[in-house]
C-alpha cells in the first residue's frame, strides 16, 4: 500500500531534488512537490536565479505528473536565518547560512508545513546523506558518495524528526543522478549545481554584504604591527583568507601570499602573516557551544572524528564537557584556519553524532 504514503519533496529546480522526486514516484509513493521562496527582495540580476528555478520546477513537476505547491517563507528566512547571519558577521564571526537555513527553514518551517498542512507522511530533499533505523532509533549517516556527502549541513536534525524524512540520493552518486536525469530526459539534466544562496550566488560577497553592514575602514597590519594595507571592515573577511586583500609583499620579506590570521574588533585591525604554513593559522583545540546532538545516547562518545568545514577530511579528536553549554575539542593533529561562528560536526565511523558552533580556537597545545 506504498501508493497511499504521501511524500512532499522540497523542489529547488536542480537535478538533485528532481531525481529525488522521480525515484520516490518510481518506488510507488504518492509524491507532491513544494517550491519555497525564501528571499523577498527582488533581484533581476544575473546572480539571482529564482525565476528560472521556478520555471524549471514547474516543467519537472509537469513531466513527472506531480502536484506542485508554492510557499513563501521569506519572513521566516529573514527573521531566523538572515538576521542571525548579519549579527554574527558584525561580531567578526563567520556563520554558515546553509546550516542555518537547513535548521530553521527546510527541517523546521517546511517540515511543519508539509506534515501538518499538507498531511504528508514524509518530507524528502535532495541531500546526499543516509538515514537508518536501529531498533527504535533513527540515525544520520554520511552519504554514499563521499565527494558529495552533505551530512555536515544536517547535524541539527533530531532523531525523532529523522523518522519523517527521506533522502533518496543517500545511497547513489552524483554521477548516477546525472545519468538518470539524462536517461529520463529531464529538462534540467545538465543544469549546473547551485554555488550558494540565491541572493549571494557568484557575486562578490563584500559588495553584497555592504548593502546590510556599513563599511568601517581600518588598517591591515602584520604580526610586527607594520601597516601593510587597508580594509573596508573586518566583518567582511575570514580567518585563513588569502584573496581580496589587495596587498603585495614588503621589502626584506618573502614574496609569498598574505593570509588573515586574526581580527582585532575593538581596534578595527585585520592581522595578516605571510605563507600558508605558519603557526598563526594552526589550531590545536577549540571550544564549541550551541550544541545539537542527533541521538543523546551516542553523544556520550569521547573520542571521535570531526569536520570544521564542509568536505574537510575527518579530524581525529577528543571531546570533554566544560559545562552544560560548552565542550572542549582537542585535535590529534593541528587544524588549518578554524573560524569562530562556523560549525564543527562530529562523526563516529559513518554516523553523524551532531555538532556545535565554534566559539574560540587555541593556537597552542
Amino acid at each position: 500500500m506504498i501508493n497511499n504514503i504521501k511524500v512532499v519533496v522540497a523542489m529547488s529546480g536542480g537535478v538533485d531534488s528532481s531525481i529525488s522526486a522521480w525515484l520516490l514516484k518510481k518506488q510507488g509513493y504518492h509524491v507532491e512537490g513544494v517550491f519555497m521562496k525564501n528571499w523577498e527582495n527582488e533581484d533581476n540580476s544575473k546572480y539571482c536565479t529564482i525565476n528560472n528555478d521556478f520555471i524549471d520546477v514547474k516543467k519537472v513537476c509537469n513531466q513527472l505528473n506531480i502536484k506542485l505547491h508554492i510557499v513563501n517563507f521569506s519572513f521566516e528566512y529573514w527573521e531566523n536565518v538572515f538576521k542571525i547571519f548579519l549579527k554574527e558577521y558584525k561580531l567578526g564571526n563567520t556563520p554558515n547560512p546553509d546550516i542555518l537555513c537547513n535548521k530553521e527553514i527546510k527541517f523546521k518551517t517546511f517540515f511543519n508545513f508539509a506534515i501538518k498542512d499538507l498531511k504528508a507522511d514524509y518530507i524528502a530533499t535532495g541531500h546526499y546523506a543516509q538515514i537508518i533505523k536501529i531498533k527504535n532509533n533513527f540515525y544520520l549517516l554520511k552519504g554514499f558518495d563521499k565527494n558529495k556527502d552533505q551530512s555536515y549541513f544536517l547535524y541539527n536534525i533530531k532523531s525523532c524528526n529523522l523518522s519523517k524524512i527521506l533522502f533518496p540520493l543517500g545511497r547513489i552518486t552524483k554521477l548516477k543522478v546525472r545519468y538518470l536525469a539524462k536517461k529520463i530526459k529531464l529538462i534540467n539534466f545538465n543544469k549546473k549545481d547551485s554555488t550558494g544562496i540565491c541572493f549571494v550566488g557568484k557575486r562578490k560577497f563584500i559588495k553584497f554584504i555592504k548593502n546590510y553592514i556599513k563599511p568601517k575602514p581600518g588598517l591591515i597590519i602584520d604580526t610586527k604591527k607594520n601597516i601593510v594595507g587597508k580594509h573596508d571592515g573586518v566583518m567582511y573577511y575570514t580567518l585563513g583568507q588569502r584573496k581580496g586583500l589587495k596587498i603585495g609583499g614588503i621589502k626584506n620579506t618573502l614574496q609569498s601570499p598574505w593570509y588573515i590570521i586574526d581580527k582585532n574588533i575593538k581596534k578595527n585591525y585585520l592581522i595578516v602573516s605571510q605563507g600558508f604554513n605558519n603557526s598563526y593559522l594552526i589550531s590545536y583545540k577549540l571550544i564549541a557551544n550551541n550544541l545539537s546532538w542527533i541521538n543523546n545516547k551516542i553523544s556520550n562518545i569521547k573520542e571521535c572524528f570531526a569536520k570544521t568545514r564542509y568536505r574537510q577530511k575527518d579530524l581525529k579528536c577528543k571531546i570533554s564537557l566544560i559545562n552544560k553549554k560548552n565542550i572542549l575539542v582537542i585535535f590529534k593533529k593541528p587544524v588549518f584556519a578554524v573560524n569562530p561562528g562556523q560549525s564543527i560536526v562530529f562523526y563516529y565511523k559513518n554516523f553523524c553524532l551532531g555538532g556545535g558552533i565554534i566559539y574560540k580556537s587555541f593556537k597552542k597545545k
